[in-house]
C-alpha cells in the first residue's frame, strides 16, 4: 500500500482537502483509504448503545456490524497510543491510504495552508513536506498548488506514490 499524509495547522484545510482527494483519486479507480489522528479524547459510540455499554463495561474490543458495514472499536485502557505502522497494519490492502495528521511521522505529506490562520508553513521546517497547497502564494522551495485543485493535488500525490 502507498501511503500520503496531508498536515497543516488547525481550521487550514486539512479535512476539507482529504474528502475532495477521496472523491477525486476513487473516481480514477484507485481503491482509497484514510486514517486520521485526533489529538484529544473522541467517541464515536453513543452513551446508552448496546456497544457503548459493553465497552465501559470493560471489553477491549468491540465490533459492530451490520449488512451495511462494521467497525472496530479498541479500548486502550491506559496503553500506549499505537504507531502509525501499526494502525496501517489493520488496515486491509488498497492502492492508496491519505493519512490526516501525524506531522511527526516519516512519510511523504502535502502542507494544507490558509493564511487567514495566521499560522507560519510548517514545510520550511520539515523535510517530509514535499508539496504546499494553499489559498495564497508563500514563498516555498517545494511544489506550491492551490489548495481547492483538487486535480493537481491529486495528479502530484499519485506521481509521487507511483500509481
Amino acid at each position: 500500500m502507498k501511503v500520503f499524509g496531508v498536515t497543516g495547522w488547525k481550521n487550514s484545510g486539512k479535512t476539507g482537502l482529504m474528502e475532495r482527494l477521496v472523491s477525486e483519486i476513487t473516481g480514477r479507480g484507485f481503491t482509497v483509504s484514510t486514517l486520521k489522528h485526533a489529538h484529544h479524547s473522541f467517541d464515536v459510540d453513543h452513551a446508552g448503545k448496546d456497544s457503548y455499554r459493553h465497552r465501559e463495561a470493560g471489553a477491549s474490543q468491540v465490533i459492530l456490524a451490520s449488512r451495511n458495514r462494521w467497525a472496530l472499536m479498541a479500548e486502550l485502557r491506559d496503553a500506549e497510543e499505537p504507531s502509525l505502522d501499526t494502525l496501517l497494519g489493520k488496515l486491509d490492502p488498497v492502492d492508496l491510504v491519505l493519512v490526516e495528521g501525524y506531522k511527526r511521522e516519516g512519510h511523504d505529506k502535502i502542507e494544507a495552508h490558509r493564511a487567514a490562520t495566521g499560522q507560519p508553513l510548517i514545510a520550511p521546517q520539515d523535510e517530509t513536506i514535499v508539496a504546499v497547497a494553499s489559498d495564497s502564494s508563500p514563498e516555498v522551495s517545494v511544489p506550491l498548488m492551490h489548495l481547492d485543485d483538487t486535480t493537481a493535488v491529486a495528479d502530484f500525490i499519485l506521481a509521487r506514490v507511483g500509481l
